[in-house]
C-alpha cells in the first residue's frame, strides 16, 4: 500500500465527504481511480479493434434496422431450439 498527496477542488472534497465522510475518502478515491482506469483500458481496446470487422463480412450490421432484424432472427432460432 502506497501513500500519496492529492490536491482536490474544495467542492469536490465536500461532495465526497457528504457521500462517504472524511474517513471514507481514501477508499472512495481508490475505487473511483480503478473505475476510471478500467474505462480507459476498455476505450483503448475498442479503439485498437476499430475497423477489424469488415462490412462485407457482416452485412447484417450495416444499419440499425438490419441489426434489429438479425437480433429478432437469432431470438426466433433460440426459441425454436
Amino acid at each position: 500500500m502506497a501513500r500519496t498527496h492529492v490536491i482536490l477542488d474544495d467542492e469536490v472534497m465536500e461532495a465526497i465527504d457528504k457521500v462517504v465522510g472524511q474517513r471514507g475518502r481514501s477508499r472512495f478515491l481508490e475505487e473511483a481511480a480503478r473505475e476510471k482506469l478500467e474505462r480507459m483500458e476498455l476505450e483503448q481496446v475498442i479503439r485498437n479493434g476499430a475497423g477489424s470487422l469488415k462490412e462485407k463480412d457482416y452485412p447484417h450490421w450495416r444499419d440499425q434496422a438490419s441489426i434489429n432484424e438479425w437480433v429478432r432472427a437469432q431470438r426466433r432460432t433460440e426459441a425454436a431450439s
